[in-house]
């Protein structure tokens, strides 16, 4: 039996893709995937993560990546009731990557409060009929998610590598991050706009887009 895993990374993220990874692998070959002691990518250390990641990919399985561009992301939210459609995009995004690996099984990390809701949205956009199992915190209790976790952080890590190539120090790109509002603020300093790194519909980046407005209309 073919049996698929699929997770996501930088959800949160003021900047840079969502990263979505799928890893399908025959369930008599879920020993060697084991035996590498994969788990939850957010419980490795960088160096650990990237060590896994290509020793996952030696392995005989089938893996899809699908990196989802912030504008794409702005197109789908609305800050009012993001959450519910950032779900909804992240759903269909798993649903391609499911409808590519063509498994009989899909586990699955459940971002909406209710599992089997989450699980309902993803069917809603597959031609194929597998098993969806749709859990929270599925990184951490089934190892063939733990696999698509690692690949898409590690995935997501190069790609905030060359934004920071790019743009400077940008910080981890999450909205807590002071490094992160920083340059929020001083990018729109010198710009009209931000660059297209930025999901302008999160809250950090709207803040700071009122916030220059707000200074512009009192110097004037």
């Amino acid at each position: 039996m073919l049996v698929a895993g699929v997770d996501e990374a930088g959800r949160g993220c003021v900047l840079g893709p969502l990263v979505i990874a799928g890893v399908a692998i025959l369930t008599d070959e879920l020993p060697n995937l084991i035996a590498l002691g994969v788990k939850d990518s957010k419980l490795l250390t960088q160096k650990k993560r990237n060590i896994l990641f290509q020793e996952i990919l030696k392995l005989n399985l089938n893996f899809k990546i699908i990196k989802v561009p912030p504008l794409d992301i702005d197109k789908a939210v609305n800050c009012s009731i993001a959450l519910h459609k950032l779900n909804r995009l992240e759903a269909k995004t798993m649903a391609q990557i499911i409808e590519h690996l063509n498994p009989d099984e899909a586990y699955v990390d459940a971002a909406d409060i209710i599992e089997e809701r989450y699980a309902t949205h993803i069917k809603e956009h597959l031609t194929i009929k597998p098993k969806i199992i749709s859990r929270h915190k599925a990184d951490q209790l089934y190892p063939i998610v733990s696999a698509a976790s690692i690949i898409a952080k590690v995935t997501r890590d190069k790609e905030i590598e060359q934004i920071k190539n790019k743009y400077g120090d940008i910080g981890s790109g999450y909205p807590h991050d002071k490094k992160t509002q920083n340059f929020l603020t001083q990018w729109l300093k010198t710009h009209k706009t931000y660059p297209p790194c930025i999901r302008k519909s999160w809250k950090p980046a709207k803040k700071a887009l009122n916030q220059r407005n707000t200074t512009q209309q009192k110097l004037y």
